[in-house]
């Protein structure tokens, strides 16, 4: 039901507005638009502000208070990374609450911890070899671990032993047009 509507029902008891006429319906008709308009508006800025919601300018704003945007494509992937980000406090520095924090970023990467006193281990468990976009990837991670810790990225490269159980045979892998970047994104 639009406001006109409503005005009018509101109006209706009263004996000006018992017969709609021109002027009277051109009159309610005005101010309905204008509050329909005002209620699209408030409408939109209740979805942007709130971040669980939030589809173009709300997620811009959560955004310009990072100093990196997330790695994510979706709005929902934008939300969960941005999530992630802004729970970061002086209580997420436990090797599960990092771990969760990349997850929430977009991030396919994992640490852990290396029994060496002040090191960690950053794997791209499902990325073989170096991951696109790596040097956006090493900041956020370097800005969500705290800073005292030393990192080092450990990569994995897929093995012809890998190919061979994939493939089963090296006749199988010629009959493919595939190029070795295709392979490596098929064996995992």
């Amino acid at each position: 039901m639009n406001h006109a509507r409503r005005i009018w029902e509101l109006l209706l008891p009263l004996g000006p507005y018992r017969r709609q006429g021109v002027y009277t319906a051109g009159e309610l008709g005005a101010e309905g638009e204008a509050l329909d308009g005002v209620g699209d508006a408030l409408a939109e800025l209740e979805r942007e502000v709130m971040l669980d919601t939030a589809e173009g300018e709300g997620l811009e704003a959560y955004e310009s208070l990072l100093a990196h945007r997330p790695v994510a494509g979706t709005p929902a992937a934008r939300r969960a990374a941005l999530s992630a980000l802004l729970r970061i406090g002086g209580d997420s520095f436990t090797l599960a609450a990092i771990n969760d924090n990349l997850r929430g970023c977009g991030i396919n990467a994992a640490v852990s911890e290396t029994g060496r006193v002040g090191v960690v281990e950053v794997r791209f468990p499902d990325v073989p070899g170096i991951p696109e976009g790596f040097e956006q990837l090493r900041k956020i991670v370097e800005e969500i671990l705290p800073c005292h810790l030393q990192v080092e990225y450990v990569y994995w490269y897929i093995t012809w032993g890998m190919v061979e159980e994939k493939f089963g045979t090296w006749e199988t892998l010629g009959e493919g047009d595939w190029n070795w970047e295709e392979i490596e994104k098929m064996v995992r």
